[in-house]
């Protein structure tokens, strides 16, 4: 590990980049923005030309040939072969021949009539094959159009047409399909409240369909958790939904059996979050739980800090951490947030055994000079109106008696008991929703063997 008089090296943060391991689960399009982050951010100069071949390489299996063709000229210095512009020749063609075999379902796009069917929740395929001329053939032509398109990076058509298949389309598994990719659509084109929608719809349709086998419900859901990082590091609400969604028991345990390394991100959030302070308990626990099987300045801060209460590790680890999130596609937007967060943590934890604190030791486990991290307490004391004076003389902080009163213990320990309360509810009515289902299932089964 760095020490605070040496900072890491680049090649010494490369063994805490995710991209490797969170791509693997990725969509290639998804991967794609991933590696054009490192790229537009210069993480590696050094692998400039490695970064160009694994996106060439992505986008060998999409039909983007201009773009790809553009990748292969700026990593070799030379005109794309021949085989591209063949290929291109090709797209092109397909394309125009599914367009032709869907038109009659893409063009209920533009229907007046199917918007207000759709509003009125009457979009069947029965409602549609009354009042216009579409066929079984036609809604399976859609699907192939809208994956085509998607495959070209019309993003936003392929999300439109693929909303229309789920109406109309009787196959629960290429419905199931379809929404996957409405989720990877949405998430492209940055729209984060239809993303965030699609996300919750997936993660229900996950819980309730019955798979062949536990571990084809158990990789859904590890795609579904990597994906979902997208959405929550970019809607609104998103960095305190992800502490509520990952603490969910089922999420949790696929976490910790396929993807420890999703507690970076679990960290993060609940660290930075104010709204979810109450998790942390059950923060440390799991991080403790899974220190073996995966750790990295994020999570090793936290042991360090509540587990070992090292501070000088922890402002080791701190600092370390701040340039990690630098590094990362989805916290880097956060990084300011956790490391005045994580401050704000290391000065409670600090007082809590202290009486009467040195701004100048202080200002090092902060990892601030002395004048910023005598700034940075005069706030605090404002803001929080912390029961603390500073001795300018002395150069130290004064904290007074900060006893809790037992009303707000109560208040203390009962935080988060609503939230809670409504999350078992929901889990008890979803699971209430499976058994009807399934019951309903196996009496039409009966029925036709009756028949």
């Amino acid at each position: 590990m760095a020490s605070v008089s040496s900072a890491p090296t680049l090649n010494a943060l490369d063994q805490y980049d995710l991209t490797g391991k969170v791509g693997g689960f990725l969509d290639r399009h998804l991967l794609l923005r991933a590696l054009e982050f490192l790229e537009d951010n210069n993480i590696y100069p050094e692998k400039e030309k490695e970064i160009l071949s694994a996106k060439l390489d992505a986008l060998a299996k999409t039909n983007m040939v201009d773009f790809a063709k553009e990748i292969f000229t700026k990593l070799h210095g030379s005109d794309a072969p021949k085989e591209m512009d063949e290929k291109r020749d090709k797209v092109i063609a397909e394309l125009q021949r599914l367009q032709e075999e869907a038109g009659p379902a893409v063009d209920l796009l533009e229907s007046e009539e199917v918007k207000q069917m759709r509003e009125n929740k009457q979009l069947t395929l029965a409602n549609i094959q009354q009042k216009f001329n579409i066929t079984d053939a036609h809604v399976k032509s859609l699907y192939k159009w809208a994956k085509f398109q998607y495959e070209c990076g019309n993003y936003s058509g392929a999300a439109d047409c693929l909303t229309l298949y789920r109406d109309l389309s009787n196959d629960n598994e290429t419905a199931t399909a379809a929404l996957w990719g409405i989720l990877a659509a949405k998430v492209l084109t940055e729209d984060w409240e239809g993303a965030a929608e699609d996300l919750k719809a997936l993660r229900d349709r996950i819980d309730s369909n019955t798979f062949a086998s536990p571990i084809s419900q158990l990789q859904q859901r590890t795609w579904l958790l990597h994906w979902s990082l997208f959405v929550f590091f970019n809607h609104p609400q998103g960095r305190v939904t992800i502490v509520d969604w990952f603490f969910n028991e089922k999420l949790m345990n696929t976490i910790q059996t396929t993807s420890p390394h999703l507690l970076r991100y679990l960290a993060v959030a609940v660290i930075a979050s104010k709204k979810r302070r109450a998790q942390l308990k059950d923060l440390i626990k799991v991080i403790e739980q899974e220190s073996y099987h995966f750790s990295d300045p994020i999570t090793e801060f936290v042991e360090a800090l509540f587990i070992q209460c090292d501070f000088s590790a922890a402002e080791q680890k701190l600092q370390l951490a701040d340039q990690v999130l630098s590094r990362d596609i989805f916290l880097r937007s956060m990084r300011e947030e956790f490391v005045e967060s994580a401050r704000l943590f290391i000065f409670e934890t600090y007082c809590k055994i202290h009486s009467c604190l040195d701004i100048k030791t202080l200002a090092t486990k902060l990892s601030l000079n002395a004048d910023e991290a005598e700034r940075w307490i005069v706030n605090l004391i404002r803001n929080a109106r912390l029961d603390a004076k500073i001795d300018s003389q002395s150069n130290q902080i004064l904290l007074g008696a900060n006893t809790t009163s037992p009303y707000q213990q109560l208040i203390d320990k009962t935080k988060g008991l609503a939230l809670r309360s409504v999350v078992l509810s929901n889990n008890i009515e979803r699971a209430r929703h499976n058994t009807q289902k399934k019951q309903q299932q196996q009496h039409h089964k009966e029925e036709v063997t009756a028949k």
